[in-house]
């Protein structure tokens, strides 16, 4: 269902949305990537499948489980492989050298992002935006909403809409 609204990726998470047992165990959380390989592998155009690792979101902050289980789901079939919440470069290295597949690093975690060059240098490939593209814009929407209410002011027109970056911008 989600092929013909125009979906052309996605990433399966070994995350179980149980609090007693966050994480999926490595075994089934294989079976569901492989299973998503083979649905992606009978659709008609290509479909690019992230095998998702949750460990260090989830409260398993077990590098070697982590890698272990993107080895897995590398080998099973995924296109790509991601593991958000690597606490440190040193970590992304690590992974990335453990793995083939292109690693994809989701940037947004507070203290945890790197600049593109530091990710591409240990061998990141790809590099997720998450929603901090979305909290910075909202961030700004605060801001501006937060000086009208308490100072009765615009300055947040001068300060963010009349750049020229903005105005290119805007324009197209």
């Amino acid at each position: 269902m989600a092929t013909e609204a125009g979906l052309v990726g996605c990433s399966i998470e070994d995350a179980s949305g149980n609090p007693d047992a966050p994480i999926f165990e490595l075994g089934y959380a294989t079976e569901r990537i492989a299973a998503a390989v083979s649905a992606a592998r009978a659709l008609p155009f290509p479909f690019t499948l992230t095998g998702r690792a949750e460990n260090f979101l989830r409260g398993r902050p077990d590098l070697d489980d982590r890698i272990r289980r993107l080895k897995a789901y590398e080998a099973a079939g995924a296109d790509a492989l991601m593991a958000p919440g690597l606490p440190d470069l040193e970590s992304v290295r690590a992974v990335c050298a453990a793995t083939a597949k292109p690693f994809n690093f989701m940037v947004g975690i507070n203290g945890k992002s790197f600049t593109v060059a530091a990710l591409s240098a240990v061998g990141v490939k790809r590099i997720s935006l998450a929603t901090s593209l979305y909290r910075a814009a909202m961030t700004g929407l605060l801001s501006a909403a937060k000086e009208v209410r308490e100072h009765g002011t615009f300055g947040y027109i001068d300060t963010s809409l009349a750049t020229p970056d903005m105005n290119a911008f805007l324009r197209g």
